[in-house]
């Protein structure tokens, strides 16, 4: 595990996120995962304009600014703050095994994953889309019956084109969203899908820079929530205080614009922080 270095997108959240919290003091009494005052946050390594580690050992994204803002707003310093790799499945064992003091990476809420972890948030509405290149005559679920499609193996997003939206898409699987796009890049696909918060963040990516765009698609809700140990309400409360004033203080939008705006990526204005979602 590495220490953050703070990367240029993150710098002016995290400039407000101290302000704020030097005004309101910190706390770090409730922190029992971390060591020497620091704090270890999960997030995801290999997801760009979300959560990745950047060949210099830093890291950029979304999740990663939505992290440091609250890390912030709970009294710690970019050097105080630990990031750990949490993968999809091991999201709340980590939780409960005390590796990490809270989540930020794609965690959608469900009423399944409620039942083991607590949720803040939510912070992002993301929706299944398609990533297509920007000549694609494909505007709608229905035109991909009969071209190639990829997603990553076992996604519920393949599955939804598959049953419902378009069973004659020819459905190419692979480990990982990388070998998608790249896949996009050369023509053997014409479309991939997935969140669109995920799609953004690749399609953001300089070596892609305008050769791809989104459908625009709202395919499936997604609301994203941080994720904390269950039953730890003080940390909760304190994250969705510590959302309400990114968004209240505008961090939230620049977040949002710095790191999916190339893209094209309309975003869903900002949920309201506290809200039931199912």
């Amino acid at each position: 595990m590495q220490l953050r270095k703070v990367t240029a997108a993150s710098a002016a959240v995290l400039a407000l996120a101290l302000s704020a919290t030097a005004c309101g003091g910190s706390d770090k009494s409730d922190d029992s995962s971390s060591g020497g005052g620091k704090i270890k946050v999960g997030i995801k390594f290999d997801q760009p304009g979300l959560g990745l580690q950047e060949p210099d050992g830093s890291f950029s994204g979304f999740d990663v600014d939505v992290a440091t803002y609250v890390a912030g707003q709970l009294g710690y310093k970019p050097n105080q703050i630990q990031f750990v790799q949490t993968k999809s499945a091991d999201r709340e064992n980590a939780l409960a095994r005390g590796d990490v003091k809270f989540i930020a990476a794609t965690y959608s809420i469900t009423d399944e994953r409620k039942q083991k972890v607590d949720f803040a948030g939510p912070y992002l509405l993301a929706h299944q889309d398609l990533l297509v290149k920007k000549d694609s005559k494909i505007t709608k679920g229905a035109d991909l019956n009969g071209n190639n499609l990829c997603s990553v193996t076992g996604s519920t997003s393949a599955q939804n084109i598959q049953k419902t939206i378009a069973p004659k898409a020819n459905l190419k699987e692979v480990s990982t969203y990388s070998e998608c796009i790249a896949g996009l890049q050369s023509g053997s696909v014409d479309a991939v899908t997935t969140d669109d918060s995920i799609l953004a963040g690749f399609a953001a990516q300089d070596k892609y820079k305008g050769q791809f765009k989104l459908a625009g698609l709202k395919l499936s809700n997604e609301n994203y929530g941080v994720g904390v140990k269950k039953g730890d309400s003080a940390t909760l409360d304190k994250i969705n205080k510590a959302l309400e004033k990114m968004v209240s203080d505008g961090s939230w939008q620049k977040a949002v614009d710095a790191n999916f705006g190339p893209a094209g990526y309309k975003n869903e204005p900002a949920p309201k922080i506290g809200a039931i979602v199912q």
